[in-house]
């Protein structure tokens, strides 16, 4: 091109500032390409004073271009290319050389009117110290630099809000977030700071700030589904339920709906807080759910309250979105609220037969069973090899392949035997106990034995392994009870028995063992077990958990119906036989 000439660089920088920042708003992002057109036009600068700045860096060419070019006419134009240079560093996290960048381009009076004082954020103190030259009115911009500064002030605060919010600082992140939000953006971008804001409260456990926050966001624009998606988060951390659901309720209508985005009625800038602010906590606390995932949701929230009948409703609906094409319908990413397939059928079955639809669980059951079966190997050894090598060796990546590989067989043995378990169940609720001791007996017990050889067990497959063990206990005590209710007692005694050897202490196992004792007539056997297990600390219901680790959801419904029924009745028994024994040593 032509060479510089210094009377015609106003012009010529103003042009490219123009240019850039269309080229900005056409692309719709700030990329490395318009950066490079700064850099090129502060070489034609240096060139026109009689300097080179080859070989410089980007921050180094700014250094020697602000300390060597002093013309007056060529201030405004340089300030301009700074802020946009100040943009992309915004964009692409470089918050160091932009606060670098505007300590250059604000004068020592400037710094000393606008003092910086202990604890406030430097680059924002530097960006409102800086005064923006004069404009000739004779060069029209298509923005302005003081919108450009308000601009850079509101990303700045909110960029920083989000790294110490990452961090875990969060009052530096709520103030920062705060001073974002009282800055120059959209009213999208407002709904999201007062999002941010939100999910910062929450983590500094503060729920009701949070809400504030959270429906602020709804509030200013009602299609930030995050937040709500967030406001049902923080009900459910409450334990509101009812407001919970409604949320989730309100979330799901909305998704289903995908109604168009609003025209942004804020004025339209080329440069926009929304392209410089674009972080991977932002994308994660702006996450929009799949309808799929809030379905979900409702019926797992449901069927935790209790609430049988629209646990039932939901889950089925969700079902029937599955049927509708999977991959469209569930999102595979880490972040999703989705549990594996075969566990949301096994919730289903659960609410099913709560809600007394005991054959819509068994068929729910068996879709779970026909479909682990094939995945399931003829045995599986879960033990941990007793002399582990010393350095990584090339076989270590198929090492934990394999373990991967065992892993899932231990989910799908644990899915298969948890079908089997509820299908047990509802046949007993059915009243059929001999079907009911066939489904007990099946995969939960016998084969669960053969195929699971748990000698010394990886830390990484302890609650698989530790799931499988507490189905084969509720099994043993399903089919022990059903043994109880045809009047078995002998292989009755023997299922318990067998159950406290798998989790000693069990207070359900612990109990039945005593009825069955009680009803073969070993009665001074019984009052010495119950007096034993009375004076046990006993787990909650029989809940107990593996290590502090909850047992799924789909297991739920049997702990509950495992639950030994006669407690009341039984102690009154076994206390007065030991009261009349007491009297009467003889008997």
């Amino acid at each position: 091109g032509l060479p510089p000439a210094l009377p015609a660089l106003p012009l010529e920088l103003t042009v490219l500032y123009n240019s850039l920042l269309f080229a900005t708003g056409a692309s719709d992002s700030a990329i490395q390409g318009e950066a490079e057109g700064i850099r090129q036009g502060l070489l034609r600068v240096l060139e026109a004073c009689g300097a080179c700045g080859q070989g410089l860096s980007t921050e180094e060419l700014w250094q020697k271009v602000l300390q060597e070019v002093t013309a007056e006419d060529l201030q405004a134009p340089l300030h301009r290319l700074g802020a946009l240079q100040a943009a992309w560093w915004l964009a692409a996290s470089r918050l160091g050389s932009a606060a670098g960048l505007f300590r250059l381009l604000s004068n020592a009076e400037d710094l000393e009117r606008a003092h910086c004082s202990e604890g406030e954020n430097e680059l924002l103190y530097l960006l409102k110290a800086w005064r923006v030259p004069a404009e000739a009115a004779s060069l029209p911009l298509v923005q302005s630099a003081e919108d450009l500064k308000e601009i850079l002030c509101t990303a700045a605060a909110f960029l920083q809000g989000l790294q110490e919010l990452e961090a875990g600082n969060f009052p530096t992140a709520l103030s920062l977030l705060q001073e974002a939000a009282g800055g120059f953006c959209s009213k999208k971008v407002l709904a999201q700071i007062y999002t941010c804001l939100g999910c910062c409260a929450q983590r500094m456990g503060k729920p009701q700030t949070a809400l504030q926050h959270l429906k602020r966001a709804l509030q200013v624009d009602f299609q930030c589904l995050p937040a709500l998606s967030h406001v049902a988060a923080v009900y459910h951390e409450l334990g509101e339920t009812e407001a919970e659901l409604q949320a989730l309720a309100l979330l799901y209508e909305a998704l289903e709906k995908k109604t168009p985005a609003a025209a942004s009625s804020s004025p339209y800038f080329l440069i926009r807080t929304e392209l410089l602010v674009h972080t991977p906590i932002l994308a994660s606390l702006l996450r929009h759910r799949h309808p799929s995932e809030v379905k979900y949701l409702l019926a797992q929230r449901c069927l935790q309250d209790g609430r049988v009948a629209d646990a039932v409703e939901h889950y089925l609906d969700f079902l029937a979105l599955l049927q509708e094409g999977l991959q469209q319908q569930v999102p595979l990413d880490g972040g999703s609220a989705l549990p594996r397939i075969p566990e949301v059928f096994l919730e289903a079955a659960s609410a099913l037969e709560q809600a007394g639809r005991h054959q819509d669980a068994i068929t729910m059951c068996e879709e779970v069973i026909s479909r682990t079966t094939d995945l399931i190997p003829r045995t599986l050894r879960v033990e941990e090899r007793l002399e582990q090598p010393e350095c990584p060796s090339p076989g270590a990546g198929l090492a934990g392949g394999l373990l991967s590989q065992k892993k899932e067989s231990l989910c799908c043995l644990a899915w298969r035997a948890a079908g089997y378990l509820h299908q047990g169940w509802a046949w007993a609720k059915l009243g059929e106990s001999k079907e009911a001791v066939t489904q007990f007996s099946r995969e939960c017990l016998e084969d669960a034995v053969s195929r699971s050889v748990c000698l010394s067990v990886p830390e990484s497959l302890l609650p698989e392994v530790e799931v499988l063990q507490k189905i084969r206990l509720l099994s043993l005590i399903g089919r022990g009870a059903q043994f109880l209710e045809l009047g078995r007692h002998k292989e009755a005694l023997l299922d318990f028995q067998h159950g406290l050897q798998i989790l000693p202490g069990d207070p359900a196992a612990a109990s039945y063992l005593v009825q069955a004792l009680w009803k073969l007539n070993r009665k001074q056997e019984a009052a010495a077990h119950w007096q034993k297990f009375s004076q046990s600390p006993a787990g909650e219901d029989g809940q107990q958990e593996g290590q502090g680790r909850p047992f799924p959801l789909y297991l739920v419904s049997c702990l509950k119906q495992a639950t030994f029924p006669h407690s009341a009745s039984l102690a009154r028994s076994i206390r007065d036989y030991l009261g009349t024994t007491s009297r009467d040593p003889s008997s």
